[in-house]
């Protein structure tokens, strides 16, 4: 990821006053990096969770940057809640 994600992410949480971050499993290893700037910049330190990723039966991650169905896209067509986490983690 290059630099001005992190510091821009950074500053962004820091402005709206975010208090809980909740992110996918694969933005974990960006963590310490903003923990960093924040100690550097004097910002509060939100609280981290990450979970699973939602992939689609090919195991690719269901994100917007990735053109993927939404979760709502999904409920919309039909889908329980029940069988979107089944198919997630069925991969």
């Amino acid at each position: 990821m290059p630099t001005s994600y992190h510091l821009a992410v950074t500053l962004d949480d820091a402005v709206q006053g975010v208090s809980l971050v909740t992110r996918g499993a694969d933005l974990f290893a960006a963590t310490h990096i903003h923990r960093l700037l924040q100690a550097l910049l004097g910002l509060s330190t939100p609280r981290y969770r990450h979970h699973p990723l939602l992939t689609d039966a090919q195991g690719r991650r269901l994100a917007k940057r990735d053109a993927a169905l939404s979760v709502r896209a999904m409920r919309e067509a039909g889908m329980t809640a029940a069988a979107i986490l089944e198919a997630a983690y069925s991969v």
